[in-house]
């Protein structure tokens, strides 16, 4: 799969401070790492690589980092592209803020 770009991830470490930023780094390289290695054609096969991954709209919600962190992005399989719409602390995810652009 491509990334359509990874400046949301290198922002969303870059914010925190001390350790923080480390393990935010460290799990989001992670998280490209397995994305850029996929070939998913389904949300079914994206499931089993992000089992606890969900869907909310057009929206596909990674859960990753110890269920601390979110990725919030929209995925075209036919196209093999993922576009990140939102990277989010669990607490962030939860203001539910980023409804709007997965209706």
């Amino acid at each position: 799969m491509r990334i359509n770009s990874e400046r949301a991830l290198r922002e969303f470490w870059q914010a925190a401070d001390g350790n923080e930023s480390t393990v935010r780094e460290k799990a989001m390289r992670e998280w490209i790492t397995i994305v850029r290695n996929a070939d998913w054609n389904t949300f079914a096969e994206l499931k089993n690589t992000f089992n606890h991954s969900d869907v909310f709209g057009n929206c596909t919600i990674f859960d990753i980092g110890g269920n601390e962190y979110r990725i919030i992005a929209k995925v075209i399989y036919r196209k093999k592209l993922v576009f990140i719409r939102a990277v989010l602390t669990h607490a962030e995810y939860h203001k539910k803020k980023w409804h709007a652009d997965c209706k």
